[in-house]
């Protein structure tokens, strides 16, 4: 079976094809700039002989970036299939899927009509999840299409975990309480996480840790989530590259009537100016700690800021869990730093996590598992693959073929 993945934003489409019977990637890319005359693709065939593909590719809309995609998979210099009809099944990234999925939704009218009545939810996302799924729907009339929404593993939160403390019309009239987000990763290093110890999801309680520009945490018991750091949106929780996370809600008040803010500006600062990138100048942790073992003293602010967050929530959600089993890191920091991964199990060897500084420092790209050998909690490293993830759960939903 050939699944095609795709994941839409509003000016680009990523790809990835899958051929689910080998359990490999055929090939992968992403053409941006879509809308306007400076389009271009980047494409990459990893079957033998590889092959990539960079080039110029104006786009008008989506359908247009939808059939260049199409060409490359085809074309016989760089493709991985020789038609489209190759193709088994479409599975489609969406963010938002709102408190109406609990799990991926073969998509047909109601689900699309779903899927625009939480726009207000998700203004960004959803719309060009939409453009991608049209443009897909153009092109494989007849092909299954299914979508898997970043909010469906978070739905299983109990209400003491959603619900905020608000007039219960706020929840009840303006489903406004806490959907979490990255839920397709979590799922993901779940499902490896109890590969890698050998025992049923249902077995097991885990504190997983997407570490990355966007940065989430999720309390799993028993592989279903039960709390998890992001909110209403993707600004609540961890400090971030430019987001801030937990504030006071109070502050944005402040702000517009001591400093004359618009609720524009305050939105820009909080999710584009603020996380590492307002405490020291630097969005990406690899320059904050570059500057940090140079002695910049508000890089190293900035790195102890964003370390105490994830701490503080670690602990947060062991108190929710009583009895954890593994921490799962995962996406680009979680995986590539060791110092992070270090500086937030340090002095946890009362909650039974000991890190092996040995093993911590060596890494490996695939999954591993870097605690002591008296540590009561495994500690792993989970490669993210959301894609994959995605391709999985299209294939679980509409069957073999």
């Amino acid at each position: 079976m050939k699944i095609l993945v795709i994941n839409t934003g509003s000016s680009s489409i990523k790809y990835q094809l899958f051929d689910m019977d080998r359990g490999e990637s055929l090939a992968s890319g992403m053409l941006e700039r879509i809308g306007g005359p400076d389009g271009r693709l980047h494409h990459r065939r990893a079957l033998a002989p590889a092959a990539d593909l960079e080039r110029p590719e104006p786009s008008p809309d989506h359908r247009a970036a939808m059939t260049a995609i199409m060409t490359a998979l085809t074309d016989p210099a760089t493709g991985a299939i020789g038609r489209p009809e190759e193709i088994d099944a479409v599975g489609h990234r969406v963010v938002h899927g709102g408190e109406e999925f609990f799990r991926p939704a073969r998509i047909d009218e109601t689900v699309l009509a779903a899927i625009r009545r939480n726009i207000p939810l998700a203004p960004l996302h959803n719309p060009a999840n939409l453009a991608g799924i049209e443009a897909a729907r153009g092109l494989f009339p007849d092909t299954p299409q299914v979508a898997v929404f970043d909010t469906a593993f978070h739905q299983t939160m109990p209400p003491s975990a959603f619900l905020y403390g608000l007039p219960w019309e706020m929840y009840e009239r303006r489903r406004i309480r806490r959907y979490g987000f990255h839920g397709t990763s979590h799922h993901h290093v779940v499902r490896e996480s109890a590969r890698m110890l050998g025992r049923p999801t249902a077995d097991l309680n885990l504190i997983t840790l997407h570490l990355g520009n966007g940065s989430s945490m999720a309390a799993v018991r028993g592989g279903r989530c039960v709390d998890t750091s992001m909110g209403m949106t993707p600004l609540e929780g961890l400090v971030m590259g430019t987001r801030c996370g937990d504030l006071d809600p109070a502050i944005p008040h402040h702000l517009a009537s001591t400093l004359g803010f618009s609720l524009d500006r305050i939105d820009a600062m909080l999710n584009r100016e603020s996380g590492l990138k307002g405490l020291c100048g630097e969005s990406d942790l690899r320059e904050v700690l570059r500057r940090r073992a140079g002695g910049d003293e508000r890089a190293d602010r900035a790195f102890e800021v964003f370390i105490h967050r994830i701490r503080r929530y670690l602990g947060a959600f062991y108190a929710v869990l009583g009895r954890v089993d593994g921490l799962a890191f995962t996406a680009g920091i979680g995986q590539n730093s060791a110092e992070v991964r270090a500086e937030v199990c340090r002095d946890l060897a009362g909650l039974g996590i000991e890190l092996d500084p040995d093993r911590n420092r060596a890494g490996s790209p695939g999954p591993s598992a870097v605690q002591s050998d008296s540590s009561r909690v495994s500690i792993l490293i989970v490669p993210a693959n959301e894609e994959l993830e995605i391709a999985e759960q299209t294939q679980e939903l509409i069957g073999p073929r």
